[in-house]
């Protein structure tokens, strides 16, 4: 069994970002995030943190907007098109999800497509189901295939199921894996909580995707010997035996389906890391867009 390490990948990736980054600003341009945080949830304010924390590492332009779970759909919206006419920021990234009275649609509409960082806006899902070479793709399953390809995994050919249907991950993860060239050709599978017989299918996979948000959900009767596995999910469990009385844990129960893959990714250290990297990625490919 081999470990894909999300953590070395996204480091290298990092790496290779902060050399654009300071090609970038040779030429006068600093990449610049703008990341909005409505309310005070704790994991999200956790994320904004982390981002910020890698802009400034990346030698980044950051802008944290944090708003109280008080703030209109109109004041969000004017906020957006305020950073839309901004030539310091080329992603705006809001982060979700907002409270429950704002329309996470209606914000995402709002973003100019070319600073849409995070792969969410209409026209650049457009863009990833039509494989167009400009299309912003949402960062983690962008980031999933980005380990595959560095884990020398071949998808060309392969049964690849995604288990998940989401806007977020499953369904741009399903695109990316059947687009032509490196990291696709394959032949893809989307599971979900009503597909019959979900084992039996899971079984049939070489490459299995886990983004359903269930912790520990795909057991080992999921998997074929043999089989490489990425699991999306980022779980809390309670866990007496942690020192904070919680752990987290994937979609996958690790221990049980390790020892029959070829592969897998852990949890925490497998998909997580690369989510920030592809969005650092995403957002130095729209200062090279938008100052080209």
């Amino acid at each position: 069994m081999n470990l894909i390490d999300g953590k070395a990948i996204s480091k290298k990736i990092l790496q290779e970002t902060r050399a654009e980054v300071e090609a970038l600003k040779a030429r006068g341009h600093t990449p610049g995030l703008a990341v909005v945080l409505i309310g005070d949830d704790p994991a999200s304010r956790s994320y904004v943190r982390s981002k910020d924390r890698t802009c400034s590492e990346l030698g980044m332009f950051s802008q944290k907007f944090e708003m109280p779970s008080s703030t209109t759909q109109a004041e969000l919206v004017a906020l957006v098109q305020q950073l839309n006419q901004d030539s310091r920021i080329h992603g705006i990234l809001v982060q979700s999800p907002p409270p429950a009275h704002i329309d996470e649609g209606a914000v995402i509409e709002a973003i100019d497509p070319r600073k849409d960082v995070d792969g969410f806006h209409p026209v650049n899902v457009a863009k990833v189901a039509l494989g167009a070479p400009d299309a912003f793709v949402p960062c983690t399953p962008l980031g999933c295939q980005r380990l595959l390809l560095e884990a020398g995994i071949q998808t060309a050919g392969a049964h690849a199921v995604v288990l998940g249907r989401s806007m977020i991950v499953g369904k741009p993860m399903a695109l990316l894996l059947m687009q032509k060239g490196p990291g696709g050709d394959a032949t893809v599978t989307v599971a979900h909580s009503r597909t019959r017989d979900l084992a039996a299918l899971c079984r049939s996979a070489d490459i299995l995707i886990a983004a359903i948000g269930k912790p520990e959900f795909v057991t080992a009767d999921f998997v074929k010997e043999g089989a490489v596995v990425i699991d999306v999910g980022i779980n809390r469990v309670l866990d007496p035996s942690a020192p904070n009385g919680s752990k987290l844990v994937g979609d996958v129960a690790f221990a049980a389906v390790a020892p029959k893959c070829k592969a897998i990714t852990p949890v925490p250290g497998g998909v997580g890391p690369m989510t920030i990297a592809m969005l650092m990625a995403n957002t130095v490919q729209a200062c090279k867009r938008l100052t080209a």
